[in-house]
């Protein structure tokens, strides 16, 4: 089991249950899967300081009876209110209302007597049975306070008027005028019973309880800007003389009451509204009487009343909507928006109630460890900083903390030493916040219906014209428009050098077309090299003929060329229009040339086609000639007369050819593949009969 913990000022903050701390289960659940419980760790460690400290959805106040034995909290889903008893632990009870709580008090020293404000405009009593009895007011309420010395409950509402509810006489006094609208906060001064009205202007109305009538008049006054704000949140302190304030924008006033200027000024850091300021009086140890609580819905800070000096901080991962110090102790409960509230314990402030005595002895056991890597004063800067800061010489001391890449410096110091290296950086950076916001407000002013907005791109055009190719104008322009990239385009620190050396070596090529040499080369008529091997292979043999299609082609790269030539003539100097130019007459030569050979060679392959027709046709007239005198020899039979003039016909009978002769003649007369077949060996057995091997009786 580990303990959440975070330190400021030497002074740690344990978060002892709450969200992200302990995880709990239903009843349901933890019955169902009670077996598999007793092996989960996680489950069997958990904190639980209270039983049931939570609320179904969200919790909305809490405080503690004076006795310090109880606890009491509102929230919902649905409207209840939970009674935690100290003693045992748990939960008391719980009760649940018609409509959801806004404030509460509780009127007795224990939990039997309270009066709780509903966002109905309903106010009830509740008492150890239940609801006693419950009234109405005109407005919605939004504040409770209660004077022990003459039983007024004050009721500050959305309206120009505080209510009055004696609950000694049990009716409604005459309320108190008041000059502004709206009151947001009531506190009173157990003192000297001094009210005092926070309302939506930055004015706090001091009404006197025992004359009532006004006392004072609080104007605050915002020297950080002139932005209107209101007072959300008030306190006295129990010496009767300090008074703190908070207001809308995050900033807490304390006061003198004998003086109208404000002792100290201290800002949240959020720019949230104060919801409670609390002064840590009763804490326990020493020195915790000069401390005061202001809280948000981010964080609750404690820091000194004095000097303003931060002390410890509280800092939930839910939005805070109330919290409650356990007096005389270091403890706070927090009503917040997550399911379980929060539990805190400050050592240094204070000891631990007597009902969790067991705190103390566990804490440091169970803190969970934080990182040594963390630096929390310092700022990093890489190598090019330091020489760039002249902290060269500083490096390998203690002042600089080598880490990675860089170093780890103390924040007061680069602030000092970088306005040494930079001067006029205050400057600069003023002149640029001031051109940022004379553009927004004309961005802001009003436009006809029908423009449309284009994004500027005031640098890196280059890169804008690439994101449109290659992702589209709409995507291109959603880009220009986000929040995380436009700056890109509009700040000149975000200008990319493309003549840097390191953004040559991430981008070493490019197309011809971005490059001036790759628009000189596009210019340059065809090599020998750049034709294809058919072209030249076609030539070689005097073949090759250009079709018309690839004449076109090239008449069409040739008239690019020309114009691409022209188009770039006119953006160079004359030096390199005279070299463009000679080029070009290059250009059109070799191209005449080239038409001068294609046309010869076309007549050339006309006239070997005729000679080869003509070739053709006597070499087959010799071959017919040759054939009819080689038939007349082979006819040896034939009808002739004598020398008596008789017709006798003779017969010379002629020897047969050899089967070897007829198969040279038909070797003659057959085609190359016969020829090299028959020659190659014999092409069938010499007899169709069976014969046996050599060995055939072997063995016998």
């Amino acid at each position: 089991m580990v303990l959440k913990s975070t330190s400021a000022s030497d002074n740690s903050v344990y978060q002892v249950s709450g969200t992200n701390v302990s995880r709990s289960l239903p009843d349901w659940i933890a019955k169902k899967r009670k077996r598999s419980l007793k092996n989960d760790l996680e489950f069997q460690n958990r904190v639980e300081l209270v039983q049931d400290f939570e609320f179904s959805e969200a919790s909305n106040k809490i405080k503690c009876t004076p006795d310090g034995q109880y606890a009491m909290a509102t929230g919902t889903y649905k409207p209840q209110i939970h009674l935690y008893d100290f003693a045992n632990l748990s939960l008391k009870f719980e009760r649940h209302t018609d409509a959801e709580n806004v404030d509460f008090l509780i009127l007795s020293d224990d939990w039997t007597k309270s009066v709780h404000l509903q966002n109905d405009r309903s106010i009830q009593f509740q008492n150890k049975g239940g609801l006693h009895y419950t009234t109405r007011i005109p407005k919605f309420g939004r504040s409770l306070a209660y004077n022990k010395v003459n039983c007024d409950l004050y009721v500050g509402a959305s309206g120009d008027e505080l209510y009055r509810l004696n609950l000694e006489q049990g009716r409604f006094l005459n309320p108190l005028k008041l000059d502004t609208e709206g009151v947001n906060h009531v506190s009173v001064n157990e003192t000297n019973g001094l009210l005092a009205v926070g309302v939506e202007d930055n004015v706090v109305e001091f009404w006197d309880s025992r004359s009532r009538s006004r006392a004072a008049k609080l104007i605050l006054e915002n020297s950080f800007d002139n932005s209107p704000f209101q007072v959300t949140a008030t306190s006295f302190r129990s010496d009767g003389l300090n008074f703190a304030c908070g207001t809308s924008t995050g900033y807490s006033y304390l006061y003198d009451l004998r003086t109208s200027q404000p002792t100290i000024v201290k800002d949240q850091g959020y720019g949230f509204d104060i919801k409670k300021i609390i002064w840590l009086e009763n804490t326990g140890a020493e020195g915790g009487s000069d401390n005061i609580l202001t809280c948000d819905k981010r964080i609750a800070k404690i820091w000194n009343r004095n000097d303003g000096k931060a002390y410890a901080s509280m800092e939930p991962s839910v939005d805070i909507n109330d919290i409650e110090h356990i007096p005389g102790t270091g403890m706070f409960f927090t009503a917040n928006e997550g399911i379980a509230m929060n539990t805190y314990y400050i050592p240094n402030l204070g000891p631990a109630p007597q009902w969790c005595s067991f705190l103390d002895s566990i804490t440091e056991e169970l803190e969970e460890k934080p990182s040594d890597s963390v630096y929390s004063n310092y700022r990093f800067i890489t190598r090019d900083d330091v020489k760039k800061l002249g902290l060269a010489h500083l490096v390998g001391s203690k002042v600089l903390r080598a880490y990675m890449h860089g170093y780890f410096i103390n924040n007061e110091l680069y602030d000092k030493v970088a306005l040494i290296a930079n001067p006029n950086s205050y400057r600069d950076e003023r002149e640029r916040e001031i051109r940022r916001r004379i553009e927004k407000e004309r961005e802001s002013r009003i436009r006809t219906s029908g423009a449309v907005k284009k994004p500027k791109v005031k640098f890196n055009k280059d890169l804008a014209d690439k994101l449109s190719q290659k992702r589209g104008d709409k995507e291109a322009g959603d880009v220009l428009t986000d929040d995380r990239f436009k700056e890109m385009f509009e700040d000149e620190d975000f200008q990319v050098d493309e003549q840097d050396y390191d953004y040559k070596q991430l981008n070493p090529v490019k197309s011809a077309k971005e490059t001036d040499e790759g628009a000189a080369k596009r210019i340059r008529a065809l090599t020998a090299a750049e034709e294809s091997d058919e072209e030249r292979i076609a030539r070689r043999e005097g073949r090759g003929q250009y079709s018309d299609s690839e004449e076109e082609d090239d008449n069409s790269d040739d008239n690019d060329s020309d114009s691409d030539s022209k188009s770039g003539s006119q953006e160079m100097s004359e030096s390199e229009k005279k070299l463009l130019a000679k080029k070009v007459a290059a250009a059109q030569r070799r191209k005449r040339e080239r038409e001068t050979d294609a046309q010869f060679k076309n007549q050339m392959s006309v006239g070997m086609v005729n000679n080869d027709a003509q070739g053709e046709a006597f070499d087959t007239k010799v071959q017919e000639m040759r054939q009819k005198e080689h038939q007349r020899d082979r006819n040896t039979a034939g009808v002739r007369r004598n020398h008596q003039g008789e017709a006798e016909f003779s017969y010379v009978p002629t020897k047969r050819s050899s089967t070897h002769q007829k198969n040279k003649k038909s070797i003659a007369v057959g085609s190359d593949e016969e020829t090299q077949e028959r020659d190659s060996g014999r092409s069938r057995a010499r007899s169709q009969g069976r014969r046996a091997g050599k060995n055939a009786f072997r063995g016998m």
